[in-house]
């Protein structure tokens, strides 16, 4: 554990389906109970909105990313033929468009596909010598883990489970979770 890192007190919530997951993220919220993180062993459709999560800005790092390669790569190319080392081939026209497009689409591809990866890594705090979360037996088979957060000192277990028991609810655990530093 890093010196800078934190320890805090979690409550594990295990359900067997996933709709009874989605309702109970749905009740927790509600109630206004922190989430700090959801498992599933498949994607579960609509569980973003349930934690109330805000859309991913994936897609335009991704865009960003792509439209950066391919529109570097069409000036490259047209400085490389037209400015620094023209050379008349064949009577064709030094900024000729369409013989750099397949390069420029393949530049676009990498730095969208690299860029898209990287920036993935950087949110999701990604990196070597990140602490492992803790083992939360069955999850990637055929458990559902929702995790709440103990923030205050009104957090009373046996209330939380009074509020998930209708969702079919197949146990409570509290764990001790290091935050900060490093993860």
């Amino acid at each position: 554990m890093s010196k800078h890192s934190t320890e805090h007190s979690c409550l594990l919530a295990t359900f067997g389906h996933e709709d009874d997951l989605l309702d109970a993220t749905k009740a927790a919220r509600r109630q206004g109970y922190s989430i700090v993180d959801i498992f599933t062993p498949y994607a579960v459709h609509g569980l973003d909105r349930a934690m109330g999560l805000r859309p991913s800005r994936l897609t335009w790092v991704c865009f960003i990313c792509g439209m950066t390669g391919a529109l570097g790569m069409l000036f490259f190319e047209y400085w490389i033929g037209a400015l620094a080392w023209a050379i008349d081939v064949g009577g064709k026209p030094w900024n000729s468009l369409p013989s750099t497009v397949p390069v420029a689409f393949e530049a676009a591809v990498f730095l969208a596909a690299f860029g898209s990866v990287f920036a993935l890594f950087a949110v999701a705090r990604l990196f070597p010598g990140k602490e492992a979360y803790p083992l939360i037996e069955r999850v990637t088979d055929d458990h559902f883990v929702l995790v709440l957060d103990e923030v205050d000192a009104r957090f009373d277990v046996s209330q939380v489970e009074r509020l998930l028991q209708p969702f079919n609810l197949l146990g409570l655990e509290e764990r001790v979770i290091a935050t900060g530093g490093s993860r």
